[in-house]
């Protein structure tokens, strides 16, 4: 009989695992960096969602179970979103405290990641509200203020151990993208270009912009570059704007993610660092 394993991850001390075994019964396979239990049926997805609304929060863990149709040793490829799930910030918000503006900025994000308004009109609102920011405030943003998520690095890291390319896909900015690609060796880049007149932001975006379809083809794009399918792709995101991208991959990840995307998405981490993938769904 095949088993399903139930992958935990997080807080794993004695009291934890006899909770989760009670709850969900099945065997222990292994533990190391997370914890595998095989059972014999698959959860429903509505089942692992209230395992998770009950268990998860208040032992800090992160309760998943793979996709069947999912096969970890043909992954060619993992996506990733930047703000806030690359990165710990929003980079546009941060940008926006330095013409004082955040709260301002900061509510238009909130509604464009709830998908309560569509991306587009969100940028192109935000962006306008910066014109004529000196453009030092971004080297200040990325100096000072950000920061790797919990677990990025070692997963960039590990994903070039095992020959596995990294892109970082954003509906924010070239100017953070191009950075991150040269400090931390990524493999390919996709974001906004914002327009610069005399070294103060015009207020406008130029070319495309990058949006929930533009990144959904991006995707596509790489698979064609690298000669893979779309189901051999990690693709991984926080907001509403990363869901098409997320549909089309093997895999998706919600990370920290709001709720339409913590309900949608394959697997979900809240407690445990993005390097959990090495072990949850890349390492042999």
């Amino acid at each position: 009989m095949s088993t399903h394993p139930i992958i935990i991850s997080g807080n794993l001390n004695d009291s934890t695992l006899e909770t989760i075994k009670q709850k969900i019964g099945g065997v222990i396979q292994e533990q190391k960096d997370l914890l595998i239990i095989n059972v014999d049926t698959s959860i429903p997805k509505q089942k692992l969602i209230e395992l998770r609304n009950t268990l998860s929060e208040e032992y800090q863990i992160d309760i998943n179970q793979l996709p069947e149709t999912f096969d970890p040793s043909k992954i060619g490829l993992v996506l990733s979103d930047m703000d806030s799930t690359f990165i710990a910030i929003e980079c546009i918000d941060e940008i926006a405290d330095f013409a004082n503006i955040k709260p301002q900025i900061s509510e238009i994000t909130e509604l464009a990641m709830h998908g309560e308004i569509d991306f587009e009109t969100s940028l192109k609102k935000r962006v306008g509200l910066l014109a004529n920011l000196d453009t030092s405030a971004l080297e200040r943003v990325y100096k000072e203020r950000l920061k790797l998520n919990p677990g990025a690095a070692d997963l960039v890291k590990g994903l070039h151990e095992n020959s596995i390319p990294f892109a970082l896909v954003s509906g924010g900015f070239t100017y953070f993208t191009e950075k991150l690609k040269a400090e931390y060796q990524l493999d390919f880049i996709k974001a906004n270009t914002l327009e610069v007149i005399d070294n103060k932001l015009s207020g406008k975006v130029l070319g495309e912009i990058v949006d929930a379809q533009t990144k959904a083809h991006y995707l596509e794009e790489l698979c064609q570059t690298l000669g893979i399918q779309t189901n051999q792709v990690i693709c991984m995101g926080d907001g509403a704007n990363d869901l098409l991208m997320m549909e089309k991959a093997g895999l998706s990840v919600g990370y920290c993610a709001k709720p339409i995307v913590q309900e949608k998405a394959d697997i979900v981490i809240n407690h445990s660092g993005l390097n959990v993938l090495l072990d949850l769904a890349i390492a042999p």
